[in-house]
């Protein structure tokens, strides 16, 4: 044993090294998701992008990114699409994750599909020595029709 090596212990700079596969990123971070992939880009259309999050790793080109979108399939011309989706690139490979719901699902389905691709999320920016921080925000309510008032004649 170096007695020099055990008294000062290592240099917080020190880089580790760790084996990521993507099928570990699926398992440990997006076993919630109603879809998971890999590929070499990006899945998400910008034009249908309605909320972004991204953390960078400026120093290798890594990144997390949560962007929810909402499209209607080719399909199914009547039925709006939610769709929180989770991108975690490292090197070359982009693995993502879906959760996927109709605009119409209740607001319970909701919080849920959001709060799942939230956690993934958080936990995913600690690959990349990120910390996230909760805020909140205020909703408007739903405008809805006004309901006609009884007339007496």
């Amino acid at each position: 044993m170096n007695p020099e090596k055990d008294a000062a212990g290592p240099d917080w700079d020190t880089p580790l090294t760790v084996t990521i596969t993507p099928a570990l990123l699926i398992h440990a971070l997006l076993g919630t998701a109603t879809s998971v992939h890999t590929g070499w880009s990006t899945c998400i259309d910008d034009t249908l992008v309605i909320s972004d999050l991204v953390a960078m790793d400026d120093s290798a080109g890594n990144y997390i990114r949560l962007a929810e979108q909402e499209y209607v399939e080719e399909d199914q011309a009547g039925l709006l699409w939610h769709d929180w989706t989770l991108e975690v690139q490292i090197g070359s490979i982009v693995t993502t994750g879906h959760w996927q719901l109709p605009a119409t699902a209740q607001p319970a389905e909701w919080d849920w599909n959001a709060r799942e691709a939230a956690r993934a999320f958080e936990r995913a920016c600690l690959l990349i020595g990120r910390r996230v921080r909760r805020t909140m925000t205020v909703e408007a309510p739903t405008p809805v029709d006004p309901v006609p008032r009884p007339s007496r004649h």
